[in-house]
């Protein structure tokens, strides 16, 4: 058997979502012109700049702890797979992405460098809990279940959706239970494959068959899963599904499951959070939050406040 770095998982993922784009060209719709269009799963990715003007806020970053102040540098670890959150661009090394942009915003205003370093999605909390990295990014969900072992500082609210392909009788999803019987695709290691996993009984309480749940760890897999027939639908973020609908042909977005709060995520009790915190609350405030979401077409999913851990959104 042979491993795979999570550099690697992503470019794959990135070639299989490329061949999609191409073959969306000929028949697609969509504005060229503003990123999101059929071939920006790769081509056109936006490349904006609307980071390099940020400037350091004293107040945020005299919130950080002395240490930090004295190296001048936050070590993170950066789950790479899709766009919006954070994809590779076609020279297969610079990264983009909402995450990417979010953290490196974050950095200026607090006066730190960034040192990112790609890693697994499953990998990263247990990685923040040995102290590996100061924090993450990985458009991690805010769960009560996560909270109990990492601190998280919110700054965007995505949350739980479904896609599937054109010939499908499903139109929304507001029950688990419409999902007996189905071949689910969705990320390991994701909140989408707990929220599958915990409700398995709704099939077998309704007299139904069970439904399939097929984990991908490669993005690009499991949108192949969805166009091969391989699975019926697939569970995944609201923002990474309408981003990745529209680069591939005869597939259609169902609806929003669920929403939740994404955060940068931290050990257990970190002293970072409230400096992060403020960073991003200034950001929303010198207008780079809004430019931001802007690029990456993800408006909807602006937050008022960044906080520390709030509960789970129910």
């Amino acid at each position: 058997m042979t491993t795979s770095t999570p550099r690697a998982t992503a470019l794959r993922a990135a070639a299989l979502l490329a061949t999609s784009a191409l073959a969306l060209t000929a028949c697609g719709s969509g504005d060229p012109s503003d990123g999101t269009g059929p071939a920006a799963a790769t081509a056109r990715i936006p490349t904006k700049d609307v980071v390099s003007g940020v400037k350091k806020d004293p107040a945020a970053a005299n919130l950080l702890p002395a240490g930090v102040r004295a190296r001048g540098s936050l070590s993170l670890a950066s789950s790479v797979g899709s766009p919006p959150s954070a994809t590779y661009l076609p020279d297969g090394r610079t990264l983009a992405g909402q995450d990417i942009d979010f953290a490196d915003a974050v950095g200026k205003v607090l006066g730190v460098r960034i040192k990112r370093e790609v890693a697994g999605f499953e990998a990263i909390l247990p990685a923040l809990g040995s102290g590996k990295y100061d924090l993450g990014t990985g458009n991690f969900g805010v769960t009560d279940e996560r909270r109990r072992t990492i601190d998280f500082v919110t700054y965007v609210n995505d949350g739980q959706g479904f896609a599937a392909r054109e010939d499908s009788p499903l139109r929304k999803v507001t029950s688990l239970r419409q999902l007996c019987g189905l071949t689910v695709a969705t990320g390991a290691g994701t909140t989408f494959e707990t929220t599958l996993e915990e409700n398995a009984h709704l099939c077998k309480e309704a007299g139904k068959q069970p439904y399939d749940v097929k984990t991908y760890a490669e993005q690009g897999a499991l949108w192949i899963s969805l166009q091969q027939g391989r699975s019926d639908v697939v569970m995944s973020t609201i923002n990474g599904l309408r981003y990745a609908v529209k680069q591939q042909p005869g597939l259609r977005f169902l609806n929003e499951f669920k929403r939740l709060d994404v955060g940068f995520a931290f050990k257990k009790g970190t002293p970072l959070a409230p400096a992060v915190r403020a960073a991003v609350n200034r950001l929303k405030k010198d207008g780079t939050y809004d430019r931001i979401l802007k690029k990456w077409g993800t408006g909807p999913s602006a937050i008022a406040t960044s906080r520390i851990s709030p509960p789970e959104v129910k």
